[in-house]
């Protein structure tokens, strides 16, 4: 009896879906120093280098540089705080009604700064 060759499977798994196929290939160059530092976790961790790799894709994140808009906010900030300290050693040795309008501008320009960087 002759079978029917549209009804024989052929074996094997089936095919992943359009976006869980792995196809991307991504090559690093490390240090020596960086390369065992990654050995060293991944043997610690029980996982495959790529398996870890991608675990740290997915967890993992990593901190975005200040912008040179928010190191000059900060920088004037610092500088603020400073002239707050001062303020405050005038007023303990001065008294606190001698410096309540130097605080008062002081206190408007830091919350001018903060503002400017909350947008």
């Amino acid at each position: 009896m002759k079978k029917n060759n549209r009804n024989i499977k052929k074996g094997g798994r089936p095919p992943k879906a359009f976006g869980q196929k792995k196809s991307y290939r991504v090559n690093i160059k490390l240090i020596t120093e960086e390369y065992y530092s990654l050995i060293a976790k991944v043997k610690k961790s029980g996982m495959t280098i790529s398996g870890f790799v991608r675990d740290c894709l997915r967890k993992g994140y990593v901190k975005e540089r200040l912008s040179e808009e928010q190191v000059s906010y900060i920088r004037q900030l610092s500088g603020m705080a400073n002239n707050l300290n001062q303020i405050a050693r005038k007023a303990n040795t001065q008294g606190y009604t001698s410096v309540r309008a130097e605080y008062l501008l002081l206190a408007e320009r830091i919350d001018n700064l903060l503002n400017s960087l909350g947008q």
